[in-house]
């Protein structure tokens, strides 16, 4: 099974549009680090709710090595910082999902594999697990979620072809 570690954009994001269970379609269980459960639950509207009510499926770690938090660029946040310890502390972690342009960078250079919301949504369509995927970009959309129109017709003339 996949070890995935999520950083909390994702998760707001896919609460908000109500498609947070394609975390638990595609990966069975995701990890998060302390700091991004934190982030995620300290509001207390309906993203931290649904978070929240999946617990079962979502495991919260504390870092083992707070120290390496020197090592990261100061722009980071300290979800995104922990995202990637956890990451190097865990050697069977093979997923980041994360969409922080610095931090995908970061992630990358640290040779970690990454992914972001929409990779998972394209995935989640790829494999059938959603079914109306300009609906979906859409309501991202709405949602404050930034991906232009431009990055909508791509995916959606990618997909159709």
């Amino acid at each position: 099974m996949r070890r995935v570690i999520v950083n909390s954009t994702p998760l707001i994001a896919l609460s908000n549009i109500g498609k947070l269970e394609i975390l638990k379609e595609l990966y069975k269980e995701i990890t998060i680090p302390f700091a991004v459960y934190k982030e995620v639950t300290e509001k207390n509207d309906t993203a931290s709710k649904n978070i929240q009510n999946s617990l079962s499926w979502i495991h919260v770690e504390n870092i083992r090595s707070p120290e390496n938090y020197g090592l990261y660029k100061a722009k980071l946040h300290a979800g995104e910082i922990e995202v990637m310890i956890l990451a190097q502390e865990t050697p069977e972690a093979d997923l980041l999902i994360i969409d922080d342009k610095a931090a995908r960078k970061t992630a990358k250079f640290l040779g970690l594999t990454v992914t972001g919301t929409i990779g998972v949504i394209i995935k989640a369509h790829k494999s059938g697990f959603i079914s109306d995927i300009e609906t979906l970009l859409e309501k991202l959309q709405a949602s404050g979620f930034y991906i232009t129109d431009q990055v909508v017709s791509m995916i959606l003339n990618q997909l159709n072809t």
